[in-house]
């Protein structure tokens, strides 16, 4: 009775936090795209008591639902791969959050596992996986806006460009590529800008940017601005020919795509094809596939394809992989 009430309880959810998604959340995102949107172009200064001294121009971190976590994992190495992932992916959360989100997914994968599955091994890989998900989750948020980021570059350059051509300095063209371009490139371009006018060195902000942005034409562009900088030359020439130098890139990649195709899509056929030939021998011959998952053996089977299809998958998907 305690099994079949807590499968409703997780099915119930289920359906109503779907109903929940579909009906509130676009109302919810786009509300808060506008008040994101208006805290941008507005600004109303705090008032300031005119006896107090208790003024700071550092910048303040957003805590999350465990400031106390927040805290203690901002000085390991951990802490500092969160948040370095987490402002890559665009994304508004906190390491303490990601935390408490892992762990719970952790026990529900667990628990999850533990109602069809009787074995100490996949329930704790169950639980590995769901934990590491809002990781990866992460990671392919990073990744997406990565990719956004090299696409959208040399229409930054070109603007740089002719900005500069138009009599503007470095700064203020970089300001113009912050207010003209969309996400991700103008709100990188906006910290870079706003960063140098606070007071930080150029160098220093346009390094911090590279740091933000591991692509190599970002590593270029900064190269090619410090040197400039410091021998002199046609600055907006070399970035004329550094966005040519991206779109050839760009070319050579897409290339790659359509020769590397056939591999990519063999990739997931292989990783499919077992899953579904499982399900369709489910239907014609019940009793021959129910030993898989009720016996000791056919389980351990079971996970140990699991394990070789994930390898091979991993090792297809770095025999196409070609760096340009």
């Amino acid at each position: 009775m305690f099994l079949a009430i807590l499968v409703f309880l997780l099915v119930a959810g289920t359906i109503v936090g779907a109903y929940a998604a579909v009906v509130y959340l676009p109302g919810f995102l786009a509300g808060r795209r506008l008040d994101q949107r208006l805290q941008e172009v507005s600004f109303d200064p705090p008032p300031v008591d005119a006896g107090s001294t208790d003024t700071t121009l550092v910048k303040d971190t957003s805590q999350g639902p465990l400031p106390g976590v927040d805290r203690l994992i901002s000085d390991t190495r951990a802490g500092s791969w969160m948040a370095k992932l987490i402002e890559q992916s665009g994304t508004r959360t906190t390491p303490s959050a990601v935390a408490i989100i892992s762990l719970v997914a952790a026990i529900v994968g667990g628990s999850l596992m533990s109602l069809f599955v009787q074995q100490a091994f996949a329930v704790a890989l169950a639980a590995l996986v769901f934990g590491f998900a809002p990781f990866g989750w992460l990671l392919h948020r990073r990744t997406k806006r990565i990719k956004r980021f090299e696409e959208q570059f040399p229409e930054a350059l070109d603007l740089l460009s002719r900005a500069i051509r138009a009599g503007h300095a470095l700064q203020t063209a970089m300001g113009m590529v912050a207010d003209e371009l969309p996400d991700p490139v103008g709100p990188e371009f906006r910290k870079t800008f706003d960063q140098q006018n606070y007071g930080l060195p150029l160098r220093d902000a346009l390094e911090d940017m590279s740091l933000r942005m591991p692509v190599l034409d970002v590593r270029f562009f900064v190269t090619a601005v410090l040197i400039q900088r410091d021998t002199g030359g046609n600055l907006a020439e070399i970035l004329d020919n550094l966005a040519h130098v991206v779109r050839e890139r760009f070319k050579i990649r897409r290339q790659v795509r359509v020769h590397t195709a056939h591999g990519r899509f063999t990739g997931w056929v292989l990783l499919a094809l077992p899953a579904a030939l499982a399900v369709a021998l489910s239907f014609i011959n019940p009793d021959h596939m129910n030993l898989l998952f009720h016996e000791h053996s056919g389980q351990m089977l079971l996970l140990a394809a699991a394990v070789m299809q994930f390898i091979g998958f991993i090792w297809i998907r770095q025999v196409i992989k070609i760096e340009v």
